[in-house]
């Protein structure tokens, strides 16, 4: 199965991303929320939970949520391997 053809397993690729980059920091959504804020981003915790658990934000606020967590980069091979945890296979 192509993945660029099948939305679910890139709406779980960004939120297994996510949640992964929050762990590594120890950042819970309230955390998460009052970073937000701090660069005049108003979404609540609760918000923030139900976009991230379905995956589903816009390309803004996934930038925004990046910057807040001092995201550096995300590597292309992090992705193939998640999707490979999906049992997706990517071709190329």
């Amino acid at each position: 199965m192509q993945a660029s053809q099948n939305a679910p397993e890139w709406r779980q690729l960004v939120q297994r991303l996510l949640k992964a980059e929050m762990s590594k920091r120890g950042v819970k959504y309230q955390d998460l929320s009052t970073r937000l804020c701090s660069i005049g981003v108003n979404q609540s915790a609760d918000n923030l939970r139900n976009k991230v658990n379905k995956g589903i934000l816009g390309a803004d606020l996934l930038l925004q949520i990046m910057f807040v967590l001092n995201v550096r980069h995300i590597a292309r091979e992090d992705m193939l391997d998640i999707f490979a945890d999906m049992g997706v296979d990517l071709q190329e």
